[in-house]
């Protein structure tokens, strides 16, 4: 490193780099002094190995101090940017480093994307010893790596970084700037949240944090404002167009017919394309109909396919009978707003992994991780009903959908009550 090279600014993540297996976040079911890797480097024998997880969570750091903590010379290679050529010089020089008594740590980031036939490339250099092998991969092993390579490798799955974990790596950032963040509780939640368990996306956002003067914590509101950029809502020079198809789109929602039709009238006289009409009835018998009637989207979807066939000006009729079917149609948006729960659910979870339980096992490496032990095939349990939690583990049950007692969904939130008395019997 030249003296250019100390005295240029480094990025906060870079800074914070773990200096030792000890400072890893998140791991310690791994690196832990009883953990499978942290007794490997108790004993100073490292296996070759596949560190499968999401972004953000300390594959390549965790290699790069594996090779401190047992005297082996890192040789990091990317499989994005290194070819047949590259690996041919590595396996060289690690051929020499052995015959001087020197191991070899061979870090291949994104392993999956080497071609089978450069897999089969690592099989004798690992099976002799020449190098050690650890793979950093974010896709699921079993489907990417030859079957041959997994034989002479452990595979290692790294967590998602947790709220604790990520809480550690805020208290790091705060004792590396000399402050706290500008961040009120809610917002410092937030953060976390927009993380979704990635580590160095957490660090790169605390940068951006870390340069603001700011008297006042940043809320929720303010800290969404700084991290993203929004698109605008409209373009105002088509006001017109948008003004009128929210004005027939809530007048079929508040079951108005006739000024339903007016509205039409005026979009077709307007020169509105009719195609662009049907789309939006399709969304309106989704969005506002929903499965009070559901025949709501089938009448939409048919005036489109009648539209396309008929053409003007008597497809216009078609899209003028589904207006009055859906403003006269029993309204419920439930399945809309349940949808809409869930999203900001998803987003406020993150990246959680499914029970095992309903996880398919397609491969003897998820097999023996788990996956799809103790699932119950509903069709074969009394009822047809498990009565099985099909949630993540750390979520929790949530309820989104509500129907409403008008039109078929009537008979859905019976349907609803019913199972879950069934699910509240069997799981009892």
């Amino acid at each position: 490193m030249t003296l250019f090279e100390t005295q240029a600014p480094r990025p906060l993540a870079d800074r914070l780099r773990p200096q030792n297996l000890a400072d890893v976040v998140g791991q310690d079911h791994l690196l832990a002094p009883e953990a499978p890797v942290g007794r490997m480097v108790a004993a100073r024998r490292l296996a070759s190995m596949i560190l499968w997880g999401p972004p953000g969570c300390g594959k390549t750091t965790i290699a790069r101090l594996l090779a401190a903590c047992t005297d082996l010379y890192f040789e990091p290679l990317s499989a994005v940017f290194s070819g047949v050529a590259d690996l041919r010089r590595v396996f060289d020089a690690a051929t020499k480093r052995r015959g001087a008594g020197t191991g070899t740590l061979l870090f291949i980031d994104e392993i999956h994307r080497f071609n089978r036939a450069q897999q089969d490339g690592f099989l004798p250099y690992v099976e002799n010893g020449t190098v050690t092998l650890i793979g950093a991969t974010t896709e699921n092993p079993s489907f990417e790596l030859n079957a041959a390579l997994l034989s002479r490798a452990q595979v290692f799955v790294l967590r998602r970084l947790d709220d604790g974990a990520l809480e550690q790596l805020l208290g790091r950032v705060e004792r590396e700037i000399g402050h706290a963040l500008p961040l009120d509780p809610a917002a410092r939640q937030a953060l976390k949240a927009m993380a979704d368990g990635d580590g160095r996306f957490l660090l790169n956002l605390c940068e951006e944090l870390a340069l603001l003067a700011r008297d006042t914590p940043l809320d929720t509101v303010a800290l969404g404002t700084l991290v993203q950029r929004r698109a605008p809502v409209y373009d105002k020079g088509q006001e017109g167009h948008y003004n009128l198809i929210s004005a027939l789109h809530k007048s079929v929602r508040g079951s108005d017919a006739d000024a339903a039709l007016y509205w039409l009238a005026r979009m077709l006289g307007g020169g509105e394309d009719p195609r662009f009409i049907g789309r939006r009835l399709v969304r309106m018998a989704i969005e506002d109909v929903g499965l009070a009637e559901p025949q709501a989207v089938v009448q939409a979807l048919a005036a489109v396919e009648t539209y396309e066939r008929l053409g003007s000006p008597e497809g216009e009729l078609a899209l003028a009978q589904c207006v009055v079917f859906l403003a006269t149609a029993p309204k419920s948006n439930a399945g809309y707003v349940a949808y809409k729960e869930a999203v900001r659910a998803a987003k406020e979870t993150g990246s959680l992994m499914p029970p095992l339980h309903i996880v398919n096992a397609p491969t003897r490496l998820m097999r023996e991780l788990g996956y799809g032990q103790g699932y119950v095939y509903d069709h074969d349990a009394e009822d047809g009903f498990s009565g099985q939690d099909y949630f993540p583990e750390a979520m929790g049950r949530r309820s989104f959908y509500r129907p409403v007692e008008r039109g078929f969904e009537r008979e859905l939130a019976v349907r609803l009550r019913y199972f879950e008395k069934l699910r509240a019997r069997r799981q009892s």
